[in-house]
């Protein structure tokens, strides 16, 4: 509290209780009484405070003389109108007979003239009366029961902070500043309007539902403007909604408002929260006007969202599109005339019955600030505490409608305070009036929007409410579509520090800088986000994958060697290619069964080795097409065991060969130990132990269908997975072995004298057979997906065509293109 207003509650404590020991207490005048502006005698008396005057002429106290009365300039006409719906409520009462039936009630109506330090003075007069005379005793009593006002939140705390030592009840019907709910420091107070704690959070929820999370923040530097403000400023952050800037200042400071201005024009927040009197909002206005500021989106509160004085030629062009809060609207039957009537009778001394006013009855019909009843927002709020007031004395007295009140109760002003807790009743039908715990009146507001009508009128559009007594969910609701926005735009207005992220990107922060102020970074391969203004990306499940706009997981692509894709269609082609030819040469061979030449060849091992090779061809394809688990191990097996009796038919021939040569030698036997029926077993035999291998690999650890998704994180490959690897590598390794056997038989027989040598050929096949499957394995390993299985077929059936070619292309071209060299001569190398 300021050392002026101290020294004033100083002074006026030691002339309410100034006493000596000897002598009644007596009250001493230290200044000229104030009086009030309007009044009427009553047996009861409501007193009230309004600023009908807006300005004070400022004077110097130096507490060395007596202070000289106010003076007070600028009439308030929505002051003066409060003024009057008070009077009017009071003189209803009267004129009834159901409450306070046999009591008048009186009314003492003071002007604080927007002015702290006058509302101290008033508060005094309020509780002392007028009629102090020097050496009169102090009263107990206060002047009157109850006090009606004030409009702002400072002044009434300062009001509520005097009275309230004398439990003397409070009644404001708009300061909504949430530092008035406590009850120890306000014990008396009440007001018909609900704390700004609630307006402050709807406020918040009104920015986040337009997606505006950039703001500037403007309010009055007072106890009404700072409290709600704070509380905006803590339910906006709960919102996620970043403030550019935080402004205040007072009517008092010029050179603020001017720097505020200046904070405005440089912002790039679209959307600003004005937490304002209307005073302080008008001079912010007449600034922006002057500066020519349009084009930003108002945010307002109760305290100017409907001030008519708000509304001027120009002011459209800054204030129209705003969007605010307001009590809600009523109707008080017979206001309007009763306005009017009271008008004319200060403004021009005449009667509205009287010939002069009805000369001029056109004015009489003007709407203006002062009678115009289209807006009885703050105006109802008074209506309601006078009523209120009634009907808590109603209760004290005792009334009845058949007996009156009794007159011989002694009312004291915590009576009053008390029953005031406990009333709750319905005025006229229609409007309900209680009080909650912190004396204040339930929270429910219209959103108002700022609209010019077709006459170029200024109307305060109603276009959404909020109601803190609905469930949640339905507490607050806007028509958007009813909104007219600054400038006449029709699209809302963007107010963001940064440009909302798309899905498919999330948030990064800006380092320094708010929450809402950051960069759009694309999320990585394999996440998403599906929302706008992610703050993150989330993975996609195993078998998923982001698309290519990352803002959905969709099923990975299934890769695996299909008949119907072009790498599938050419190894088909090739592997039936070489079944052909091998048919072909078993066909040949078949018809030129008798001529020495297949003769020679060892006719039974020959077909024997093309039917396996026929299977080697064939086995190729059960590594093509969608894995399964009869496929997978089908596949490994029946190429291991075809390769294994392939490699044991060229094994025998090779034998044959060496066999045979030695036969030829003179005393030599040798061909008994290894004729047909030797050939047959030999090759049953090391066919057997690979069917065996093959068997144990089956039935321990089979392979079987695998869906390996390390490879590649964008798709799946679809392969057989080896069950075993020892036992794959055991049965590569048993046909490695064969074929090296071979291989150095062959090489040992390359030389030997006959013309047509078979161990050459079997020697270049052989040949051919390890280098495909020595470069198989490193090839294998390092092969990715399909191209695994590829690189298998390809081994497969290279060492295929190898071995046909070699053994049986030399053959089959004499017998088509040379028969002639099909001769026993030719093959024994005779002249």
């Amino acid at each position: 509290m300021s050392p002026v207003i101290t020294g004033l509650v100083f002074m006026a404590l030691l002339l309410a209780f100034d006493a000596t020991e000897d002598s009644a207490p007596v009250c001493h005048i230290l200044g000229t009484p104030e009086l009030p502006l309007l009044s009427r005698e009553g047996e009861l008396a409501i007193g009230g405070a309004f600023s009908i005057h807006s300005k004070l002429a400022q004077t110097l106290l130096s507490f060395t003389e007596k202070p000289k009365r106010l003076t007070c300039s600028s009439v308030n006409l929505r002051e003066f109108r409060y003024a009057q719906t008070m009077i009017f409520a009071i003189e209803e009462i009267n004129k009834r007979h159901f409450l306070l039936p046999n009591i008048s009630l009186g009314y003492r109506i003071y002007d604080n003239c927007a002015s702290t330090l006058s509302s101290m003075r008033v508060a005094m007069a309020l509780m002392n009366g007028d009629d102090w005379t020097e050496g009169n005793p102090c009263s107990a009593q206060s002047a009157v029961h109850a006090i009606i006002g004030e409009s702002e939140s400072s002044s009434t705390i300062v009001l509520s902070r005097t009275t309230g030592p004398f439990r003397i009840p409070v009644i404001s019907h708009s300061a909504t500043c949430e530092c008035l709910s406590s009850r120890e420091e306000h014990p008396s107070f009440f007001r018909t309007i609900a704390s700004d704690i609630y307006q402050s959070q709807a406020l918040a929820q009104l920015v986040k539902h337009f997606g505006w999370t950039w703001v500037g923040a403007v309010n009055s530097d007072s106890e009404y403007g700072n409290s709600g403000m704070a509380i905006f400023l803590s339910a906006a952050e709960e919102e996620g909604v970043c403030v550019e800037y935080t402004e205040k200042f007072s009517r008092a400071e010029p050179d603020k408002l001017l720097k505020v201005v200046e904070v405005i024009r440089k912002s790039t927040a679209v959307v600003i929260v004005a937490f304002m009197a209307h005073v302080e909002m008008n001079n912010l206005l007449e600034q922006l006007t002057l500066n020519n500021i349009t084009g930003r989106q108002f945010i307002g509160v109760e305290a100017w969202i409907t001030a008519d004085s708000l509304v001027t030629p120009t002011s459209f062009s800054v204030l129209g599109g705003s969007l605010g809060f307001a009590v809600p609207n009523a109707n008080i039957s017979g206001l309007e005339e009763f306005l009017t009537k009271g008008f004319w009778e200060t403004k021009f001394k005449c009667v509205t019955e009287a010939v002069p006013c009805k000369e001029n009855q056109d004015l009489i019909l003007l709407k203006n600030s002062y009678n115009d009843v289209a807006e009885l927002r703050m105006s109802s709020n008074i209506y309601k505490a006078v009523y209120a007031i009634a009907h808590a004395l109603h209760s004290i007295l005792k009334c009845s409608s058949n007996q009156g009140c009794d007159k011989t109760v002694k009312l004291m002003p915590w009576q009053v305070v008390e029953s005031l807790k406990k009333v709750n009743v319905t005025i006229n039908n229609e409007a309900q009036v209680w009080f909650d715990s912190t004396g204040a009146a339930l929270a429910q507001y219209e959103v108002l929007n700022w609209q010019r009508g077709p006459d170029g009128s200024v109307h305060f559009k109603p276009v959404g409410y909020y109601d803190e007594s609905l469930p949640l969910g339905q507490k607050f609701a806007l028509d958007t579509k009813a909104i007219m926005w600054p400038e006449g735009r029709t699209k809302l207005p963007v107010s963001v520090c940064s440009e909302s992220c798309r899905p498919g990107t999330h948030k990064v922060l800006q380092k320094g800088k708010p929450i809402c102020c950051y960069d759009c970074l694309p999320c990585a391969e394999g996440e998403i986000s599906n929302t706008t203004d992610s703050n993150g990306c989330y993975r996609c499940p195993e078998e998923y994958w982001s698309n290519q706009n990352r803002d959905t997981c969709i099923l990975k692509s299934v890769e695996y060697l299909s008949f119907t894709e072009v790498m599938g269609v050419v190894l088909v082609f090739f592997t039936l290619l070489g079944v052909l030819l091998t048919l072909i040469a078993a066909t040949l061979f078949l018809i030129n069964k008798n001529t020495p030449l297949v003769k020679a060849n060892n006719s039974e091992l020959s077909f024997l080795l093309l039917f396996s090779l026929t299977l080697c061809f064939l086995c190729s394809l059960t590594f093509m097409g969608r894995p399964s688990e009869w496929s997978c191990m089908l596949r490994h097996t029946a190429f291991g065991i075809t390769f294994v009796l392939c490699m044991s038919c060229v094994l025998g021939k090779t034998v044959v060969v060496l066999m045979a040569f030695r036969a030829s030698l003179p005393g030599s036997n040798v061909m008994k130990w290894f004729g047909p029926t030797q050939q047959r077993l030999s090759v049953l035999f090391f066919t057997l132990i690979q069917v065996m291998i093959c068997l144990l690999w089956l039935i321990f650890k089979p392979p079987f269908p695998f869906k390996n998704m390390n490879h590649y994180k964008e798709k799946i490959i679809l392969e057989c997975a080896l069950g075993s690897p020892v036992a794959f590598w055991s049965v590569l390794s048993y046909i490695g072995l064969l074929a090296a056997l071979c291989f150095v038989l062959a090489f040992l027989a390359r030389k030997l004298p006959d013309h047509f040598n078979e161990a050459k050929f079997i020697t270049f096949s052989m040949l051919i057979f390890c280098a495909v499957w020595i470069t198989f394995i490193p090839a294998y390993a390092s092969s990715p997906g399909k191209f695994t299985v590829a690189v298998e077929i390809f081994a497969i059936l290279a060492s295929s065509y190898g071995i046909l070619l070699c053994i049986f292309a030399p053959k089959c071209f004499i017998i088509v293109l040379k028969p002639e060299l099909n001769t026993k001569k030719h093959l024994m190398g005779k002249p």
